[in-house]
């Protein structure tokens, strides 16, 4: 089992910038594929950011050249620096594992999933 716990989510300005961690405790490993997800209200869950065990990172077109993705393997961590956040943007995040080889953006792909902490972008 592993336990997936994100944190760094609240109110934040149109403009201004976030950072959510996720931590990962259980059977981790260096060769999972760490996501990041994000569900507004109606709305189903959409991909937004993921990196894998060599470091590439994928992104939503919608996130590209706003939010990064990144990872600390040492404190089983991964981030998403969100910048120029939009309200748009506003949705419960969630950090999720993937344990395959093959990456994928369909929240189906992932094995494990944290609870989710609330992003709120005022305009």
């Amino acid at each position: 089992q592993v336990q997936l716990v994100e944190s760094g989510g609240g109110l934040v300005q149109a403009g201004g910038s976030l950072r959510l961690s996720c931590t990962a405790s259980g059977r981790t490993s260096s060769t999972d594929i760490m996501g990041w997800f994000r569900q507004a209200p109606g709305k189903e869950r959409e991909f937004v950011a993921a990196v894998t065990w060599s470091a590439h990172t994928y992104y939503a077109d919608s996130v590209k050249g706003r939010f990064t993705v990144s990872k600390d393997n040492g404190k089983n961590t991964v981030y998403l620096q969100m910048n120029s956040l939009k309200p748009e943007d506003t949705a419960v995040y969630y950090c999720a594992a993937d344990y395959s080889i093959n990456f994928g953006r369909k929240a189906a792909d992932y094995d494990y999933w944290g609870q989710g902490t609330q992003v709120t972008v005022s305009s």
